[in-house]
């Protein structure tokens, strides 16, 4: 009850109220504390998950590394066997690999003989561990794998077999048919009695020359490029094929050579040899050679002049003209004759290429200490997560008592400054309030102390302001009272002079009045603003016209000049309202002879106007004041000397909902100027 009852009086301080308790979920410390554990577990969450994924990205890159080293290191050795015998060069070819990728490269045969082995001495012997149960790959130029095989190099590609089907359909003789064999497996590279000798080259490749300056001729990009058997063949940029081989007769340059035949011979014979084995009447085959010179099978009808057309594929490069193929469409896909004639043609190749490659060989691809890479991803072993989660536990623990210390001591000066906004609240005269550390509790401090002092300010100032307005308004008042009591009682005659007086304090009044509520408007920001383009020197004119007469009448020269054409985005009534003020303001405190020029230009990208007069000047003291309300040099407030007081506060206000800004520079006995800064939009 004596709270109630102290809670209605209007008692001492001593009186007041007992403030409740805070709600330990509203208070500062608690809501500090939950923040900080919130931030220390998104933190370390953030921090862990940044460092898997940092490492996984590392572990991913470092795996598709090897990779890329593996595929190279096969590529290269499949090169090799593709191109010499018994695996001739293979101990220098490993070694060189090895230096290039840090990685331990050995090959064996398939009964684990050691064919080469990067980590091996000079007597050949292999200190340290062994090598791993299951190899990498094997190499065989005449089984490429294809999985490997797709990681490699495109220059090692070129030319034929890679990709290509050997089958009995128009792939190879230049009809509509399809191909029914399987993706070729052996190595490009390895040609065997293919490649070309010496002689053989030189023609193809004079012959591609020539072939290339008719391209050239024609309009059409081309190049000679050479397989790897030496056979010369043409490439050239879009679709340009069938222009080049009809225009040019560059068809010719695929016939096959002399040794080309008589390889393509031998593989006819050994795949007939093949089907009769197996008990299958021999199929009459074609063999080309395609433009990289690789052997391309057909089935061929029987005797017959061969067609003279060139095929579609034929014009891009392929095979030369031959016999119609018997076997076409989708029913060479399903002769079991043709898929039988396939394989033993696949069958064929590799007899005769094997003893010009080297034998399939184990490669095994490992660390310098041998044991292979991972192919697992990364994962953590339950040490090292139990370790991870420690370390996220004592960092959590450590950031939530650093963070209770420091909001204990955090809430110690805001108690303070609490105590001390109540004493402000009840009109008592507050101390200031000490800030003993560094920091933001010391900046608040001192903004409290800035904003009490600053309080203190306002209220004298609103004190005195409230005094000046009650003068003001008091004197036209006053004088329109006395003419109308003197008029009543008949001391004067109501004539129109003094009508005319009665008007003019009227309009005193109703000036008062008008710059009063143009501040209110500026402080509750309520001022509204008509932009619109506008010449800065066209308003300076309109005003020098409207004040022309009141500065003939006291002897004062006024005029306007402008240097450019400052042009602005502003409200032109508001703008001359202020440029106005300052014009009153200077005609009126400019003596006789004088003169007040008005001067409007660019300067830095924004509009300047300056109105300056050579009148008596304001003390340096006196200028920090001149834009206060109802401040006046004169303090006597006679309406000989000044006007209301209010002018330059409106200037500011209007000047500053522009954007801009208002300075003032003075010389007593020289005279004033006061300079108007305004952005351009």
């Amino acid at each position: 009850m004596r709270r109630k009852a102290g809670r209605r009086g209007g008692g001492s301080p001593a009186d007041a109220p007992v403030r409740s308790r805070i709600p330990v979920r509203k208070s500062l410390l608690t809501r500090l504390l939950a923040v900080s554990v919130l931030v220390s577990v998104l933190s370390i969450a953030a921090t862990a998950w940044l460092a898997a994924q940092t490492t996984s990205g590392a572990i991913r890159q470092e795996q598709g590394q090897v990779l890329a080293d593996d595929a190279r290191i096969y590529d290269r050795l499949l090169g090799l066997a593709a191109s010499a015998p018994n695996w001739r060069g293979a101990d220098r070819t490993v070694r060189e690999l090895s230096a290039e990728t840090g990685r331990r490269i050995a090959l064996t045969t398939q009964d684990r003989d050691v064919i080469a082995d990067s980590a091996a001495d000079e007597q050949g012997a292999v200190p340290g561990s062994r090598l791993p149960a299951r190899a990498s790959a094997v190499v065989d130029p005449l089984a490429v794998d294809s999985t490997l095989a797709a990681g490699r190099d495109d220059d090692t590609a070129v030319g034929f077999g890679a990709g290509t089907r050997l089958g009995t359909g128009a792939a190879g003789a230049g009809g509509t048919g399809s191909s029914t064999g399987a993706v070729d497996r052996i190595d490009p590279r390895a040609v065997g009695p293919f490649r070309l000798p010496p002689e053989e080259r030189v023609r193809l490749r004079a012959m591609a020359e020539k072939f290339v300056g008719c391209a050239q001729d024609t309009g059409v990009s081309a190049k000679s490029v050479e397989g790897p058997s030496g056979r010369t063949y043409l490439e050239t940029a879009g679709d340009s094929d069938e222009v080049v081989d009809y225009r040019c007769g560059a068809v010719t340059l695929n016939e096959p050579t002399k040794t080309e035949r008589k390889a393509l011979d031998k593989i006819g014979e050994l795949a007939e040899a093949c089907m009769r084995r197996k008990g299958t009447k021999p199929v009459k085959l074609g063999l080309t050679i395609t433009r990289g010179g690789a052997p391309r099978l057909y089935a061929v009808a029987g005797p017959g002049p061969p067609s003279r057309e060139p095929s579609k594929e034929a014009a891009s490069g392929g095979p030369v003209p031959s016999p119609a193929p018997s076997v076409t469409g989708s029913a060479a896909a399903a002769d079991p004759v043709a898929a039988l004639a396939d394989n033993c043609v696949d069958s064929a190749r590799r007899e005769q290429l094997g003893p010009y490659v080297s034998s399939p060989a184990l490669l095994f691809i490992t660390s310098p200490d041998g044991s292979r890479p991972s192919e697992s991803g990364f994962r953590l072993s339950g040490a090292n997560t139990a370790k991870l989660v420690g370390l996220a536990a004592a960092v959590l623990a450590l950031t939530v008592a650093v963070t209770a210390f420091a909001a204990t001591r955090l809430t110690r000066p805001l108690r303070a400054l609490t105590t001390a906004t109540q004493r402000m609240k009840t009109g008592e005269a507050t101390e200031p309030v000490p800030a003993r550390s560094a920091g933001e509790i010391s900046q608040l401090a001192a903004a409290f102390n800035d904003m009490a002092a600053h309080r203190k300010a306002l209220e004298e100032q609103r004190k005195a302001m409230v005094s000046d307005v009650a003068h003001e308004l008091r004197t036209p008042l006053s004088n329109i009272r006395g003419w109308l009591e003197a008029a009543e009682d008949g001391v004067v005659a109501t004539d129109p002079e003094l009508v005319t007086s009665l008007l003019e304090e009227a309009l005193l009044l109703q000036h008062i009045v008008n710059d009063l509520q143009d501040l209110a408007a500026a402080d509750a920001g309520t001022l509204r603003l008509h932009r619109e383009p506008a010449c800065a020197a066209d308003l300076a004119e309109q005003v020098v016209a409207a004040h022309q007469a009141r500065a003939d009448a006291a002897g004062v020269r006024l005029c306007a000049r402008a240097e450019g054409e400052p042009w602005l985005t502003a409200d032109p009534l508001r703008l001359r309202q202020a440029i106005g003020n300052l014009v009153s303001n200077a005609v009126r405190h400019t003596p006789a002879g004088g003169s007040v020029t008005v001067t409007s230009r660019v300067v830095s990208g924004r509009v300047a106007i300056e109105v300056a007069d050579t009148g008596t000047g304001i003390a340096a003291a006196d200028l920090p004041h001149v834009f206060d309300r109802f401040w006046r040099a004169d303090k006597s407030r006679t309406r000989a000397t000044g006007g209301s007081g209010l002018g330059l506060a409106i200037v500011r206000n209007l000047v500053q909902a522009h954007g801009g800004t208002v300075t003032a520079e003075s010389s007593p006995g020289r005279g004033t100027t006061f300079t108007l800064d305004l952005p351009i939009t």
